[in-house]
């Protein structure tokens, strides 16, 4: 499944940064580049900010209710105060940002990241999970065909499936 700039690549980001709660700079901005963000340097003091971020964006994704899940990133684009402009930046055409080229690297992420949810939302709101294998906290944007997705990765899926088939076989 393909979604806007902000709905797929930042929602990515905000899935990274709260899967990635100790990870050094290096690895978050390796994680954020992949994603789309043209970021070219993250301080350890920055990385910080941002994973502190991660720890409420975790929330959003751990919510239930749809209606509740709304609540809370309308919270975090309030706390942003986000207003949306047309940038043309890096050769590439014309795209919206939701933080001034001029913010600090920790606004820009927060922005990007709650208005990738926001739009994620407003577009398929069941496309955010968390593992569903117990003990798993890793979270996920499901981008598959079907939007079933329940587990973070196969690895999950498998030890799930092995489990409950040992289960019926001992029973």
């Amino acid at each position: 499944m393909h979604f806007n700039p902000y709905g797929g690549p930042a929602a990515q980001v905000a899935a990274g940064l709260v899967n990635m709660p100790g990870a050094p700079a290096a690895e978050l901005l390796r994680m954020m580049r992949d994603a789309g963000m043209s970021l070219t340097r993250l301080t350890a003091a920055e990385a910080a900010e941002a994973q502190a971020w991660g720890r409420r964006l975790r929330a959003v994704f751990a919510e239930p209710d749809p209606d509740r899940r709304i609540d809370l990133v309308n919270e975090l684009l309030a706390e942003t105060a986000c207003r949306p402009f047309i940038s043309r930046h890096d050769g590439l055409p014309a795209h919206l940002h939701y933080a001034g080229e001029d913010d600090t690297l920790p606004r820009r992420i927060r922005a990007f990241t709650a208005g990738g949810l926001a739009h994620l939302l407003c577009e398929d709101p069941g496309r955010l999970g968390t593992c569903a294998r117990h003990g798993c906290e890793t979270v996920f944007v499901d981008t598959s065909r079907n939007g079933r997705r329940r587990f973070c990765s196969t690895r999950c899926a498998t030890r799930v499936h092995v489990a409950e088939h040992r289960a019926r076989a001992d029973a």
